[in-house]
């Protein structure tokens, strides 16, 4: 590994890979150095148009500004966070005993009911649930799963590359994955003296999944930290998504690709009576990818570092430790 120090998230072009040649080559070799090195990459032309990420960040909008009451109809406590809305204090990042401060509504993978007749590994994902109340939000959030699902799966092609696989090796695993759209509000804090010392937006923590695509943010906050020990913030260009290496991909390439720790911290206290919204979306592969370390990528100077394991259960050890399944 190459001993780049960033000062902020690299930029890349999809075009340049769906380009072909030497422009196609010399992405993926800049994704591959980026991820290495930093975890997180800004990307652009990733798909959304500037109208559908507005309609979007409205529609999101328009949900949390609901009551509780009827925010709560949407949360099923038995699906583990997996669908439909998650209320406040439900979530604590791994090692962590405060709850971050958000609430958050999870959109799953979309297939048509007839999938499930040839695709047995669709009968474990629970249904979405959308709100009645605010029907563009099932609309738009649908269109940006689908369009950052097929922004992804691309990324995780130059990334095949990058680590001499073959092109299409992660096709296969993510083709219905259990992949996860999270709308997140940052609701206000109209007397921050009340909360507990270590409350924050978002506790430090590396993501669980393959690759996490972020759309910009409706405010600053959030932070990456350097492998220097050094936090700096991240913010994208309204073209851009963010792209950051998850703990599965990290394990798969025994480390050579950077799940980089971060967070979301508070905003000045003159802020705090504000609201922050973002749409990650989680790229997860099927269930039963195995996420053992790539032969290629263990070295006597790199050696194994991770146990064997299965994406479905490794995702199932980390909703038990964020709290959203119980043991």
């Amino acid at each position: 590994m190459s001993d780049i120090l960033y000062d902020a998230v690299p930029s890349v072009d999809l075009a340049d890979f769906r380009a072909g040649g030497e422009r196609k080559a010399k992405f993926v070799e800049e994704l591959g150095r980026a991820w290495e090195n930093i975890g997180f990459v800004a990307v652009k032309n990733h798909g959304l148009e500037d109208d559908d990420t507005d309609k979007l960040y409205q529609s999101v909008q328009d949900f949390f500004q609901l009551e509780e009451d009827t925010k709560r109809k949407y949360e099923n406590l038995a699906l583990a966070g997996q669908r439909g809305y998650i209320s406040k204090g439900r979530e604590t990042a791994k090692g962590f005993k405060t709850p971050d401060l958000k609430e958050f509504y999870h959109v799953g993978q979309i297939f048509e009911e007839k999938d499930k007749a040839t695709d047995s590994a669709l009968m474990e994902y629970p249904d979405n649930i959308f709100p009645n109340e605010t029907p563009e939000f099932a609309k738009y959030t649908t269109h940006a799963y689908q369009t950052l699902e097929n922004s992804g799966k691309e990324l995780l092609q130059a990334a095949a590359l990058y680590l001499n696989l073959e092109e299409n090796y992660f096709d296969n695993k993510i083709h219905n994955g259990n992949s996860i759209l999270r709308a997140i509000h940052y609701f206000p804090i109209p007397n921050p003296e009340d909360l507990a010392p270590d409350a924050v937006r978002a506790a430090a923590h590396g993501d669980i999944n393959l690759i996490t695509l972020l759309m910009g943010a409706s405010a600053d906050g959030l932070q990456v930290l350097r492998r220097d020990d050094t936090w700096i913030p991240i913010t994208a260009l309204p073209e851009q998504v963010v792209v950051n290496v998850g703990d599965m991909l990290a394990r798969l390439t025994n480390n050579k690709l950077k799940s980089t720790i971060h967070r979301v911290v508070n905003p000045p206290k003159e802020k705090m009576n504000t609201s922050r919204y973002s749409i990650p979306f989680f790229m997860h592969p099927r269930s039963e990818m195995d996420l053992s370390c790539l032969e290629n990528c263990i070295t006597t100077e790199s050696p194994k570092e991770f146990e064997d394991i299965t994406a479905g259960d490794f995702l199932n050890e980390r909703l038990i430790e964020l709290g959203l399944k119980k043991a």
